[in-house]
């Protein structure tokens, strides 16, 4: 004889002796059995075992609906029916493994807490907490976590079930939208650590138009006076459409690509007729000479002891001796000048025919060394003149003009 049979015959003698002959009419469900007796029995044990309804341990009894205990007497009432609620196998299924238990609880939720799960108001269950077990059933049960997610200054923490990131993010009312990104990815699973970077993402487009430098075209014009320029067309800038994604994070620019270059309007070139007639003009003045060409250059003086050689030296490039109407040129220009005329207002008449150190003067005061000239001067007639003069080259004019005076 089991237990549960020793316990209900032990019940029924012990209390049977005790209770007064008060009969009711009993209605007893047992599933799709419907069994009404009379009796003044109170003991849902008894009545059970009296009337020969097998119980299981896990098995649960409502009287009116409402949960009792077997083994004690029933309170007062007018009406009672008692249903007999078989306990059933609820397979439970956690990321822990699997747990089978025999449970007559009228709900998913009820029949987790009886089996010791503290259950709260974000856990994950399927089927859900309300629902009514009726037969064998499988539950999915995930406990939520504490979280805690960062994006940009807010510190937020959530408790969460979620299966994903972006799932947890939603759920705290911080989705991701756009080019939104986090760490973890949002279809990645809940990090260990619990913690979830938000980076908050946006581009814009940036249009900037830039102009393009028109070039210059030079052409040789032997109708116009050498030394003078005509603008036969003039240059207009062209323009060049760019495109720049700008990438910003929390706010932030983080990168910026050009997408897209394109020319909206060709540059036009400017085109300047330069005069290649030599025209004879007077120098003016009481100087009696002709020049073809005349420029602005940067005079210094020497003389022969005062050369920057430590000693005197009268020799030059062209032979003749230092001194006054002799004038240098750089080292550079020498071949295209040697022997040529000019007259200098200030100082006189001179002939190029010496060579001199025009990378000095260009590095010491910035002058091209095309544009540099040393005036001689005797040792007893030192006229020191110096700074910017004009030079008269005086006719006859070469065959070919020097290409850094056109």
């Amino acid at each position: 004889m089991n237990l549960l049979r020793w316990l209900s015959l032990s019940l029924i003698l012990f209390l049977s002796a005790c209770q007064p002959n008060n009969q009711a009419s009993i209605t007893i469900l047992d599933g799709n059995n419907i069994l009404t007796v009379e009796s003044s029995e109170r003991v849902p044990l008894i009545l059970f075992t009296q009337n020969e309804v097998v119980l299981q341990p896990n098995d649960r009894v409502l009287l009116n609906g409402l949960p009792v205990p077997i083994d004690q007497p029933l309170p007062a009432t007018k009406f009672i029916q008692l249903q007999l609620r078989h306990a059933v196998a609820l397979t439970i299924n956690t990321s822990q493994g699997q747990q089978i238990i025999q449970t007559s609880a009228l709900t998913v939720g009820q029949a987790l807490n009886e089996a010791g799960y503290s259950l709260n108001v974000n856990d994950k269950i399927n089927p859900p907490a309300e629902t009514m077990i009726t037969d064998s059933l499988s539950v999915t049960y995930t406990p939520a976590r504490d979280l805690i997610i960062y994006s940009g200054d807010d510190v937020i923490n959530i408790r969460s079930a979620a299966g994903t990131v972006g799932q947890a993010l939603a759920e705290a009312g911080i989705p991701l939208m756009g080019l939104d990104t986090s760490s973890p990815l949002e279809n990645e699973a809940l990090p260990a650590d619990g913690q979830i970077r938000v980076v908050r993402v946006y581009e814009t487009v940036s249009i900037t138009l830039e102009p393009i430098a028109f070039d210059v075209e030079v052409i040789d014009s032997p109708e116009l006076p050498f030394g003078q320029e005509d603008t036969i067309q003039p240059g207009v800038n062209g323009v060049a459409m760019a495109r720049t994604r700008i990438r910003y994070e929390d706010g932030k620019e983080v990168s910026r690509e050009t997408e897209d270059e394109k020319v909206l309007r060709e540059p036009q070139a400017r085109i300047v007729a330069r005069g290649s007639q030599i025209v004879l003009a007077p120098v003016g003045g009481n100087a009696p000479y002709e020049y073809w060409h005349a420029t602005e250059m940067y005079a210094t003086w020497y003389s022969p002891c005062n050369s920057g050689t430590g000693g005197c030296s009268y020799g030059t490039a062209s032979g003749a001796r230092a001194g006054y109407g002799i004038v240098a040129v750089d080292y550079s220009i020498y071949s295209y000048l040697a022997g040529m005329k000019v007259y200098i207002p200030g100082y006189g008449l001179a002939t190029i025919g010496d060579t001199g150190g025009g990378p000095i003067i260009e590095t010491a005061f910035g002058v091209p060394r095309t544009k540099w000239i040393d005036l001689g001067y005797n040792d007893d007639n030192l006229g020191k003149l110096s700074g910017w003069v004009t030079v008269y080259f005086l006719a006859p004019a070469p065959a070919e003009i020097p290409y850094f005076l056109k």
